[in-house]
């Protein structure tokens, strides 16, 4: 009864990567008195089954669990059965009656016949059927005292050998329930954001006027960002910009002869989903720039935005995929106060199956071109059984692709989307920014919801600036990128913030003359060696030890470690992350002052037993930004904030 995770009475599968460890769990009980046992049963893609044995937590009733990993991907299903342990009744009956000299033959026969269907009916090493063979005679030998003979039946290498292949009887089954297993970046990696017709791009003064950066000049950039540890570099839409109702720089309605418009009002005279902005380049450029990202470590993730400038080829080749108002025009998007003029959602309820298979097309043409990761632009506004559909097409032939879901809606929406296969999704991290409401989220995101959704957080984005990034100063900047790299395993920074860029659009949640409808020189050559800014790019060396310390630290690759541990101070959060990987304990402690103005002092006490230390134990506490060692223990006085580092990321060493 009650077999966990189990999503939606097992519409959906469970996640997980290869070797990511999940706790299967159920109520297993049988009636009467006779010992009950568990198993869960894994089945692999070749059909291959896979035992592990499931341990009572709470002896005497009824709840098992057992800890199980993959080591492929693929399509695993797992069920948990409950059977009727004979061996261990007999364990415990006849080690009370024959002690109390009860039916002291009866139950000592009784154990060689048990011992003999164990020899006969289940498929074991010669090793072990010597065992057997071995404690069947000297249970039957008369000759022998009873507590030897007894004794013989009982021993820790022959139990050791019936609980790895035990007698079952009258063995029932769960349902087979539905397990993905997935490529390790489908739950790990750090992301890092541009727009590329800013990488490269140049103001004239003498003119005015803009020259674009392009695909080419984009991939100049790769290296630096490769330096900083980065796993994928995420490019906004490359597709041709309309010209209808270009949108000018801060969202205004007039744009300008040069103005660059929208990448997100997609569609021209030039193409729409399935080719590329021409001030970029062609497709040669695109596919050297993901060779180059390649060759550095990196994947390229490429933005999938599903609606279209006035201008787009759909709209005159489909009207009817659009939504025609009563007085003749095409619905444009608006979100309330915020409206896009440039752009037509798609309505998919007029031609479903056109759409559908004209997406899938154009998501395959960008697949062609070595793109295995896509985010997706606003989800929540397309049917959710769309998105069902497209992903487990795409994984058929394509089971390596990601999806990452935009969707900052309503908790219902995003859990969905992330249980008909988004493999990951944006969350609320970047409005949470308390102590409590972090833990209880973390406490959400790393207990009931990772079986199927996996948080991706980013402190900024290009469209969202909140009130606590424009005023945290560096400080804050620096805990909210600690705190996003260390929480969760995937985490994401949009360009600029290297540079602290904070200037809020008046009366908005977002960055002045916000890079979705202009260029951005961010003039990185200042800061490169003999620039006139050479070494003063301090935040990019903060993000690059970030990543060195995440890619050496295998607990910060995981999402369901996390544990929280109690700090008297309200704004200081301190949490854990242990993880074993090939008999070696790694165990990160974070401890992070979340008021980005005030330096503070409090106590911290720790769970020792979450650290897998023993109560009482002290320990190495290396900071692995600073490079201090301190020993801790139990309990331990901290002091963060502005006039030292905000965030201690330690490293438990045992003495």
């Amino acid at each position: 009864m009650d077999v966990q995770p189990v999503i939606e009475g097992g519409a959906f599968p469970t996640k997980a990567v290869v070797d990511e460890d999940v706790v299967i769990s159920a109520n297993v009980f049988r009636e009467g008195h006779d010992a009950v046992n568990a198993t869960v049963v894994l089945t692999d893609p070749t059909g291959g089954t896979h035992h592990i044995p499931m341990s009572c937590l709470n002896e005497g009733l009824n709840y098992w669990e057992a800890t199980v990993a993959a080591d492929r991907p693929g399509n695993w299903t797992y069920r948990v059965e409950g059977w009727s342990d004979p061996y261990a009744t007999w364990q415990h009956d006849a080690k009370i009656k024959v002690e109390a000299g009860v039916d002291v033959e009866v139950m000592l026969e009784e154990g060689a016949r048990l011992l003999t269907r164990c020899d006969e009916e289940v498929q074991r090493p010669e090793a072990g059927r010597e065992l057997l063979r071995t404690a069947i005679t000297t249970l039957r030998d008369t000759e022998l005292p009873v507590t030897k003979r007894l004794q013989a039946g009982l021993q820790a290498e022959l139990a050791a050998e019936l609980q790895t292949r035990p007698l079952r009887d009258f063995v029932t089954g769960s349902p087979d329930y539905g397990w993905l297993v997935e490529r390790e970046r489908a739950l790990y990696g750090a992301w890092y954001e541009f727009f590329p017709r800013s990488e490269g791009c140049r103001y004239d003064p003498e003119t005015g006027k803009w020259s674009t950066g392009t695909l080419r000049t984009a991939a100049e950039r790769l290296p630096a960002i490769a330096k900083m540890g980065f796993d994928v570099i995420y490019l906004t839409p490359v597709h041709p910009i309309g010209k209808i109702n270009r949108k000018g720089p801060n969202n205004s309605l007039t744009a300008g002869p040069d103005d660059p418009g929208s990448p997100y009002a997609i569609g021209s005279q030039d193409g729409g989903h399935d080719s590329i902005e021409p001030s970029l380049g062609t497709f040669a450029d695109f596919d050297h720039f993901v060779a180059e990202a390649a060759k550095l470590g990196m994947e390229v993730a490429l933005d999938i935005a599903l609606q279209c400038a006035p201008d787009h080829p759909w709209v005159t080749e489909h009207p009817e995929w659009f939504t025609t108002r009563a007085d003749g025009t095409i619905a444009y998007a608006e979100n309330p106060p915020k409206k896009y003029q440039d752009i037509y959602p798609l309505n998919f309820d007029n031609d479903p199956a056109g759409i559908y298979a004209e997406v899938r097309r154009v998501i395959q043409v960008w697949i062609d071109h070595g793109v295995k990761i896509f985010r997706v632009d606003n989800p929540h506004t397309k049917p959710v059984e769309f998105w069902q559909w497209l992903i487990s097409d795409v994984a058929q032939s394509h089971p390596e692709v990601i999806w990452l879901a935009e969707a900052f809606t309503k908790p219902a929406m995003m859990a969905t989307l992330a249980k008909v296969g988004f493999q990951q999704s944006y969350t609320y991290f970047t409005w949470r920014n308390e102590k409590e409401e972090l833990i209880e989220y973390m406490e959400e995101l790393s207990g009931p919801a990772s079986a199927y959704m996996r948080p991706s957080f980013w402190p900024t984005t290009h469209d969202i600036l909140t009130p606590y990034m424009q005023y945290a100063g560096p400080t804050g900047w620096k805990l909210r990128a600690a705190l996003a790299a260390t929480l969760v395993p995937t985490y994401g920074i949009y360009a600029g913030y290297e540079l602290l860029e904070a200037v809020p659009r008046p009366g908005a949640e977002e960055q002045v003359d916000n890079e979705k409808y202009q260029f951005k020189d961010r003039q990185w050559e200042r800061y490169a060696p003999g620039g006139d800014l050479e070494g003063q790019l301090w935040m990019a060396d903060y993000l690059t030890r970030l990543n060195e310390i995440r890619r050496a630290h295998p607990s910060l690759h995981r999402l369901r470690n996390f544990h929280a541990h109690t700090c008297e101070d309200e704004a200081v959060m301190c949490f854990s992350k242990r993880r074993i990987v090939d008999g070696q304990e790694d165990v990160i402690l974070v401890v992070a002052n979340l008021d980005p103005h005030t330096t503070r002092e409090t106590w911290v006490h720790l769970d020792l037993a979450a650290l897998g230390l023993d109560p009482g134990s002290w320990f190495v506490a290396k900071d692995l930004i600073t490079q201090n060692s301190w020993n801790w223990g139990e309990h331990n006085f901290v002091r963060l904030g502005p006039d030292a580092e905000p965030v201690h990321i330690i490293h438990v060493r045992r003495f």
